[in-house]
């Protein structure tokens, strides 16, 4: 077997040793190429080689969610093909690692890498569903390229928090729990829409859901981690499934001390709930418009301000070792 070891550098939780450990472990079994992350988009632009090349069987990617992403859109620049693309493997090494975590992967990389080892060995593998976002035709963002996302997006509330907490990191902040929850609380402050939603949602033959102050979607469960402690945003969301939303309608400083309680608490069984929830499970594709500009993150990567996005879930979309 011959892969393609993409590794990020600057992966929070591996040092160079850690790294060299678990890079001599994968080579022991396969034909190995690796190469380090020198720019951001470097490992979509190494994902798109493998996929359109003829002899790499597998693309191993050492980082973050963030790293994962990268990878997933190069393979998948030309569109799902899980028979003719090379599959996928992640050995965590960023701060949350949820698309790994969700796979059921351990956290640690060394017990990841033992884990993935295990499962080539044993030809365990999975086809997992993806999220793909695009500019909504007919509107000023029709232009704006998709992007695939692996675990989850979110247009408004929780990719403004995504934006303060890169800000912060790009100021030299380590990338804590306590560090999200302060941009929550500061988000949460200076949100000017948290009493009249600017969101629509609006999906074929159905009626439009309107006036929503936040929509998270999920393309797995859960939606992230606090610690060990994981959180469900969408219960019922899954890579053999379409894509799950929550939306809120309103942002009180009870309501969200309420959702955040729920949220804090939430199972696999329940998620936020409320009158000013709104929950669908399964779909294929949704558009969200929004009357002002609004951040837009997907995998925890803040993309800038979108006014019209469309989502589409699509099953099968590539090969994942488990």
């Amino acid at each position: 077997m011959r892969a393609l070891l993409v590794v990020n550098p600057a992966a929070t939780t591996t040092s160079a040793r850690r790294r060299d450990v678990l890079i001599h472990a994968l080579a022991s079994e396969m034909k190995l190429e690796v190469v380090n992350t020198e720019y951001r988009g470097h490992a979509r632009d190494l994902g798109r080689q493998a996929a359109e090349s003829d002899d790499i069987d597998l693309v191993v990617a050492l980082g973050g969610d963030g790293t994962v992403n990268e990878v997933v859109n190069g393979l998948l620049h030309a569109g799902p093909d899980p028979e003719r693309l090379p599959r996928l493997a992640v050995v965590p090494g960023g701060s949350t690692n949820v698309f790994a975590r969700a796979l059921g992967l351990p956290n640690d990389a060394v017990d990841a890498t033992g884990a993935l080892l295990d499962a080539l060995r044993e030809g365990s593998e999975r086809t997992v569903g993806m999220g793909i976002a695009a500019g909504t035709p007919g509107t000023e963002d029709e232009a704006v390229p998709a992007r695939w996302f692996t675990f989850c997006a979110g247009l408004g509330f929780d990719a403004g928090v995504v934006g303060r907490v890169e800000q912060q990191r790009e100021q030299g902040k380590k990338s804590t729990h306590a560090l999200y929850l302060r941009q929550v609380v500061r988000q949460f402050l200076q949100e000017p829409h948290r009493r009249h939603g600017t969101i629509t949602l609006e999906r074929p033959g159905q009626d439009p859901v309107n006036d929503l102050v936040l929509s998270i979607i999920c393309n797995t469960s859960p939606w992230t981690y606090l610690g060990n402690r994981p959180v469900y945003a969408a219960p019922k969301a899954s890579f053999d499934t379409g894509l799950d939303v929550l939306g809120l309608s309103r942002m009180s400083t009870v309501s969200v001390a309420r959702y955040a309680t729920q949220l804090l608490t939430s199972s696999p069984e329940r998620g936020a709930h409320g009158k000013h929830t709104v929950s669908l499970h399964d779909l294929d594709q949704f558009t969200l418009h929004s009357k002002a500009p609004l951040p837009l993150q997907m995998d925890g990567d803040h993309l800038g301000l979108r006014t019209s996005v469309t989502f589409t879930g699509v099953r099968r979309a590539l090969r994942v070792i488990v």
